[in-house]
């Protein structure tokens, strides 16, 4: 079997302002001292830390959140969770979507016989197909129910349908409900903080009259599970909410940075660029791409260049970048690093992570469930 780090290895102990570009790094200090700030403010607001793992996709990250206190790992898709507990990494996965169709039920019931697996439904159909597997496969499955509370995606849409599913689930053997989970995403970039906080408190407090109709009943509701990197520091205030699932803070991107005013985190995560090309004084190519980065929903920040570089124009193996002044002596050659616009939508895009530390790279961390998307 080929060895997919074979053509990176002679990278190991090269300094990061050497490597070939364009490449994807990780700053090891920065990133250890993001999960440990994270961490703290965890403890510090008494509320439980799954990070979603869709964005780094690799376990040597997922095994440090663990080890900072996470409680477990919140995934996008059901192989993801596959892919972390093929790794060891078998306690408290959630997947944070509905799973659906006869091989994944299949697949679900084999990952609860090794794995402390919970999956999300919105509707009496899941229960159902849940029901179906657990007679067929002899498993429990435990699940979140989701409410739609603003995002306009999936989940049940009033506090009122997540209590009547609940007591479907209640009725049902081989189902057991461990709580609900809404997602604020909707809210996350708005550029007034005082609105930005009204509108997501206004959201989660339909989680919490979702857990007060249950409770009601009789119907324990331990976990209710919300809460994206850019609204952390409000969703982690509200008092209905037990868990969060922020995870792309540990790398921290310039859609956090900029769109989000998340603050408090470094820029662990960065891209190494080329200068290709010097058309023109006022223009230079980098072979940085949208290949590379995305950057539909940030531009990516420049943290060893110039101010007066701006990023301009991406094609796909290319981006085009506007200079102005003294970034105008910038030649064909020079190597810049970037933070990558959405760190979720770039990291897919590359097979690994330089992991380096003091700017020597000490690691290489594959995308091990890079592609995993059944």
């Amino acid at each position: 079997m080929l060895d997919p780090l074979a053509p990176y290895r002679n990278d190991l102990g090269r300094p990061v302002e050497e490597l070939d570009t364009p490449v994807l790094c990780l700053d090891l200090d920065l990133l250890e001292q993001n999960i440990a700030r994270a961490a703290q403010l965890f403890r510090q607001h008494g509320k439980h830390w799954r990070p979603h793992t869709k964005g780094y996709k690799t376990p040597q990250l997922a095994r440090r959140v663990l080890a900072a206190g996470a409680v477990g790992l919140t995934c996008a898709k059901l192989a993801e969770a596959e892919a972390l507990a093929h790794a060891g990494l078998t306690g408290g996965l959630l997947v944070a979507n509905q799973v659906v169709g006869p091989q994944k039920m299949a697949r679900l019931a084999r990952l609860a016989q090794r794995a402390e697996v919970i999956v999300t439904i919105d509707h009496a159909d899941h229960v159902a197909m849940l029901q179906q597997a657990a007679q067929e496969h002899g498993a429990t499955f435990s699940v979140l129910v989701e409410l739609d509370i603003g995002m306009r995606r999936a989940g049940v849409a009033s506090p009122q349908a997540a209590l009547a599913l609940a007591q479907r689930i209640e009725r049902t053997p081989g189902v057991q409900l461990a709580g609900i989970m809404g997602y604020e995403g909707h809210l996350l970039d708005l550029p007034d903080q005082d609105e930005k906080r009204r509108r997501i408190y206004q959201a989660l407090d339909i989680l919490g009259e979702a857990r007060e109709l249950m409770q009601n009943k009789g119907i324990p509701c331990p976990i209710v599970s919300a809460g994206g990197s850019g609204s952390l520091p409000v969703t982690i205030t509200h008092p209905a909410v037990t868990e969060l699932q922020a995870g792309g803070l540990v790398m921290m991107d310039a859609y956090y940075a900029r769109k989000c005013q998340l603050e408090g985190f470094d820029h662990a995560l960065t891209i190494r660029t080329t200068i290709t090309s010097r058309p023109a004084a006022d223009r230079a190519v980098i072979d940085a791409g949208l290949k590379t980065q995305h950057v539909e929903y940030a531009e990516p920040l420049f943290l060893d260049a110039p101010p007066v570089v701006h990023f301009d124009t991406p094609s796909a193996e290319h981006a085009t970048l506007r200079l102005e002044g003294e970034a105008q002596g910038l030649p064909i050659g020079r190597r810049l690093t970037m933070v990558p616009g959405y760190s979720d939508l770039t990291n897919v895009l590359h097979n690994l992570f330089h992991v380096h530390r003091q700017g020597v790279v000490e690691e290489l961390w594959p995308l091990e469930s890079r592609g995993h998307l059944r």
